[in-house]
Order: structure tokens, then sequence, then C-alpha cells
């Protein structure tokens, strides 16, 4: 019988299950009540990925973000708890962080990064580059070329980067034959390292303090409604389940919140209210996509960026053009030709 009372399960076949924060497969470990009178959401546990997710939410933790799970006649769990789970904590590790001068030495290259060659014919250069500078995205050499997003937190250090490839020609993901992501850390082999990750585009936060904040999945897509909507704070989880727990999102007090997933992601996102509601001024999920969709856009998964460029601005109609007949660019650069953006 384990020390304490609240402790992680001891293995079994089956016990292990996905990770709510990374979403590997069969790695997390769930906190149990020795007693079997407590028994905690499927949040509580820890993910064996320590370097890659880093994942682990305790039940001293739970018990603080739920104080009324603690009912007026059984006082005796939360007392139990601060006796004994407390003292089996370890100590507090602070994250690490990539060098400035590894981060900087990314931020160029870009004729080499296939989502900034996409998207320079869908906004343009100039403003290609805004979006690129204002969250700070990167090149890797990886893949033959592929793009960075780094995780930048509030004080603007870089907790990490994923590492991303992407069709140049569909703004898509390439994940045949396999899906082409890797970790800035893992690929630096940087010793001793230890992850805690951020939201994407968290840097911003402290720039904007009175900006609704729109909760997406994908990094591109924050990117690229920050495009189309630009007054308002778009950040990414990095996925369903992505930088979901109360150690990150804590970054949100006092924020008027909108989550926006995944088509086929809503009931998900739905749980993770209860861990926002404590921490945010307001939260709600946004259904608008699914309001919107039709079954084949469901099926697929779309998100909010691929409506948003579901309509060709004039920029990439000129582009299909000059694809369709080269002689269209020499004629514009001759006649000094520039085009007129949407306003």
């Amino acid at each position: 019988m384990s020390e304490y009372r609240f402790h992680l399960e001891k293995y079994r076949c089956g016990s292990k299950i996905d990770c709510p924060n990374c979403g590997k497969k069969r790695c997390f470990v769930r906190y149990i009540d020795e007693q079997e009178t407590v028994r905690f959401p499927s949040t509580v546990g820890k993910c064996d990925h320590e370097q890659s997710c880093g994942y682990h939410y305790t039940p001293r933790e739970c018990f603080r973000d739920n104080p009324a799970a603690v009912s007026n006649n059984n006082r005796s769990i939360e007392r139990i708890f601060r006796q004994t789970v407390i003292h089996a904590r370890p100590i507090p590790v602070e994250p690490s962080y990539i060098s400035p001068a590894i981060v900087e030495a990314s931020l160029s290259h870009y004729d080499k990064n296939p989502l900034y060659r996409y998207l320079c014919g869908v906004f343009g250069t100039e403003e290609t580059m805004r979006l690129f500078n204002l969250y700070r995205i990167g090149t890797s050499a990886k893949w033959g070329g592929s793009t960075v997003f780094w995780q930048t937190d509030e004080t603007g250090k870089v907790r990490t980067g994923k590492i991303m490839l992407y069709d140049s020609a569909t703004c898509r993901r390439v994940k045949e034959p396999q899906a082409r992501v890797s970790w800035a850390h893992a690929e630096l082999r940087l010793p001793n390292f230890h992850l805690q990750q951020c939201l994407f585009g968290q840097h911003l936060l402290p720039l904007h303090p009175d900006r609704t904040v729109f909760l997406v999945e994908s990094e591109k897509s924050a990117v690229i409604a920050s495009h189309y909507m630009p007054d308002i704070l778009w950040l990414a989880t990095g996925g369903k389940n992505g930088c979901f727990n109360i150690q990150i999102i804590d970054v949100l007090r006092g924020r008027n919140v909108i989550l926006l997933p995944d088509l086929g992601a809503t009931d998900a996102w739905r749980e993770k209210l209860p861990m926002l509601r404590p921490v945010c001024r307001n939260v709600a999920v946004s259904t608008l996509l699914e309001d919107m969709a039709t079954d084949k856009q469901r099926d697929r998964g779309l998100d909010i960026a691929d409506f948003l460029l579901a309509t060709p601005t004039r920029r990439q109609i000129l582009q299909q053009m000059i694809t369709r007949n080269p002689c269209i660019r020499q004629l514009i650069d001759e006649l000094d030709l520039e085009l007129v953006d949407e306003s």
C-alpha cells in the first residue's frame, strides 16, 4: 500500500490512458485515492513524456482549482490531503528556455519556408512579413525548409518551438508518408531541458491587455485569422488537447476568452470550461463553425483558417493568373503596376 492517500495509479494492463495535453496514446497515469472515496477527473495525473509534454496535474492542484468539490461534510479529505500530498510534491523546476541567438537566427531564410511562400501569394510579402514578425515565426532547415512556431511567453522568453512542414501550394501540413512535426528543444538536443509549454502568441498578451482573446487549435490558424480580424488577439493551444492545464491557462486570468475549436472538437472543448471559468472574466465556446459547416466540411475537420481562405483574395487570383501565364508577371514588372488591396 502507498505511503500517501493520493498517489499515481500502479501500472496494470490498460491502466494508462491518452494524455489530455499532448494527445499521445496510453502514456497518461492517473491519480487515485487509496481510500476510494475521491474519484478524480481524468485530467488529474502525469504524462510519461516529461520532455516533449511535461503535463503533471496533481490532486492538490485539483482541489485548489475546484474548491466546491470538497463538500462541507467531508473537510477531512482536504485536511488529509494537505498533510500528506503536499510533502510528496517535488520541488518545482523552472522552465528551460531556447537561446535568443538561436531564435533570432531562425527569423530569416523565408524563401525556404513553405508557409511563408504560400501566405505571400495570399497576403503579399509585406503583410506576410508583418505577421511573421508579430508571432515571431522562424525557419528551420529540417526537411529542406520548414516552419518554426516559437512558443514565446509573456516575458518574451522562448519555451520551445514546434517545427512543422507545410505544402507551399496548398498550405496543408505534410502528413505522408508520415507527419512532419518535431520540436526545437529535441532537435537541438539540449541537456537537462525542462519543458513547460505556453500558448502560441502568449507574448502578445501584455501588449493588448483589453483585447478579447480567441483561442484556436493550430498556430497557422491564429496567424491567418489575425490578418482578417486584427482587432482580436488570436492565440493557439497547439492542438485539441494541447496547452490545456491550469498552469498554462492561468495567463488568461481576468480576460474575456472565446474558444474556437476545429470542426468536431466542440464538445471536447466545452469540457474545458470548468477549468477556465475560475480564471477568465468571461469564457465561452463558439459554435460558429459548427453552425455554418456542411457534413463534408465536418468530416474533414476544417478550422477557421480554412473558411477564411475559402474565398480567394485579389492577390490570390492574380497569382493564379501568373501561374497559368508567367508573361503577366513580366508585364506587371515592366509597367511598374501595383495591386490595389481590398479595403
